[in-house]
């Protein structure tokens, strides 16, 4: 990106008016594409599909690219997030109801199945919703029939539904919190939304998508560029928000710039810099007391036991060094990051 000029660079990626939020689903990593691939297979079958994966990694993207690559495309696109809405206004939200069917039902009000007929209806994080609502939600699966709240009339749609959650739906119904014949129906087919940590090639490709996109709201006249370290960081940091955390910090670098060469990456901006360190609240002598108590109660335990409590130790201890960051933290060991991952999943099946 080295134009000096970001006019014909705006114009070639974004057009004239305001970028779609679907420009994010951008990729060249073999495992984006393989994803990409497996939903535009099941796009134009008319069932309902299932997209599991972590917040921020693109869920309703991909819920958005299923109905425009259907042959439902010319049809309504809705959407409901299940997470923040109680039973009863969920069940008003989807079946809509009639004038007086509860206390300010002033008006007959459709819902989310009906205005979404022959289209797609968006259901995001499906696992929030209570056990009395899924009843429902699975006639219209099975018979495209449901009834408004308040009456007992019969309206027949033709929806599909595409539904979405990070949450272990098997573990949700294996606790009777999700029903078992639902997930059946809604699991025609199951895609899994692939994490940003498991796509290094795209990291930079979205980085200076977003960089672009900023730089063009802020009316810079530059393309903006990261320093090697700049770079170096970004590539390295393991996004736990994945996408939407890896736009925000990018975004948030390029804004705070007084030049278009970015060199600083703010991952967390609620870190204070007011804030006193641990070593700086107590003396050191203590903080050293503690490390050898630590090594002392270990001395007492079986040799094979003592040496997974000194590994666990010396792991958690790094990644705090590293504020969480994988890579940094194999560093800091002197691992591989192949051994440093192999080490990290007998700590977390032995924490579970």
């Amino acid at each position: 990106m080295g134009s000096n000029s970001i006019n014909a660079y705006s114009q070639r990626h974004y057009g004239r008016g305001t970028p779609s939020r679907a420009d994010e689903a951008l990729g060249q990593s073999e495992i984006f594409l393989e994803f990409q691939e497996r939903l535009s297979r099941v796009a134009p079958v008319n069932r309902p599909t299932l997209l599991l994966g972590e917040r921020g990694s693109g869920k309703e993207l991909a819920a958005n690219r299923l109905h425009y690559l259907s042959k439902r495309w010319q049809g309504p696109f809705l959407t409901l997030n299940c997470s923040a809405l109680s039973q009863s206004l969920i069940e008003s939200e989807l079946f809509g109801y009639e004038k007086g069917a509860f206390t300010g039902a002033a008006q007959r009000r459709i819902g989310r199945f009906e205005a979404a007929d022959g289209g797609s209806l968006f259901l995001d994080e499906i696992g929030n919703i209570p056990m009395e609502v899924q009843e429902k939600i699975l006639r219209v699966v099975e018979y495209s029939t449901f009834e408004r709240v308040g009456s007992s009339e019969s309206i027949e749609v033709d929806v599909r539904i595409i539904a979405a959650t990070n949450a272990d739906v098997k573990a949700l119904v294996a606790r009777n919190l999700f029903k078992q014949d639902l997930l059946d129906r809604l699991s025609f087919e199951v895609l899994m939304v692939p994490p940003m940590r498991e796509r290094e090639e795209d990291i930079l490709l979205l980085v200076n998508h977003f960089a672009g996109r900023m730089a063009v709201e802020l009316g810079w006249t530059e393309i903006p560029r990261f320093s090697p370290e700049a770079v170096r960081a970004l590539e390295e940091y393991q996004w736990p928000g994945n996408v939407r955390e890896l736009k925000n910090v990018v975004e948030r670098a390029v804004y705070r710039s007084n030049s278009p060469r970015i060199t600083e990456i703010v991952f967390d901006p609620f870190f204070s810099p007011y804030e006193k360190k641990p070593s700086e609240l107590e003396p050191k002598d203590s903080a050293s007391d503690a490390v050898s108590s630590d090594v002392s109660d270990l001395l007492t335990r079986p040799l094979k036991e003592a040496v997974w409590g000194l590994k666990v130790q010396m792991l958690e201890n790094a990644l705090e060094k590293a504020r969480f960051n994988q890579k940094k933290a194999a560093r800091l060991l002197g691992l591989t990051y192949h051994q440093f991952r192999g080490l990290y999943r007998q700590y977390r099946e032995n924490e579970d």
